[in-house]
């Protein structure tokens, strides 16, 4: 069966493990902090107080790592799309990661803008604060409250389009394709 080759009769071009790291770990602090981000309302107040102290501080860090992949990426090019893809597949892969990269980035600024309306410093867990950005007011307020919850919905969707073409391309049989971001599937070379 033509391009259907698996994971052993392929060598595939892998992200560097520094990119993988950053994928995970910015992955997964997403996820926590979508999750704090929805359901926070749904508890008492001082949990509710504790859960957003950890999204903001969890959602500053997501910013830093963002950073931190971009300038990789400037600086490693990442593989090439696998030619069992089709056209309109790299196309919309290639859109999504760099829209992925926008909602990295707007999330925690729209969070910060957010946060600055009240005019307080927002802690980084306890360790340091960053000073309030120069916003007030309560049209602010609502402003970069809608934003933000705007920009999280998109990213639910993003990380769905994205987990949805993954499978969509390991049950087509390019089971490889996975292996180029999955970190237990490293091989050393």
């Amino acid at each position: 069966m033509a391009g259907t080759a698996g994971p052993l009769e392929v060598d595939t071009a892998r992200y560097s493990r520094v990119a993988v790291w950053l994928h995970w770990i910015i992955a997964a602090l997403v996820i926590v902090n979508l999750l704090l981000g929805l359901y926070h309302e749904d508890f008492a107040k001082p949990v509710r107080a504790w859960m957003m102290f950890f999204h903001k501080s969890t959602g500053l860090t997501v910013l830093t790592l963002t950073l931190a992949r971009l300038a990789w990426r400037i600086g490693h090019r990442p593989p090439p799309f696998d030619a069992v893809m089709k056209r309109w597949e790299v196309r919309l892969a290639s859109f999504l990661h760099w829209v992925f990269y926008l909602m990295l980035v707007l999330i925690p600024i729209t969070g910060w803008l957010l946060s600055s309306t009240g005019g307080k410093p927002t802690s980084f867990f306890g360790l340091f604060n960053l000073a309030a950005l120069p916003v007030r007011g309560d049209g602010a307020h609502d402003l970069f409250k809608e934003l933000h919850e705007i920009f999280g919905k998109a990213m639910i969707g993003l990380i769905v389009l994205h987990v949805a073409g993954a499978l969509k391309q390991h049950f087509e049989g390019h089971r490889h394709l996975i292996g180029r971001m999955a970190p237990w599937a490293y091989r050393q070379r």
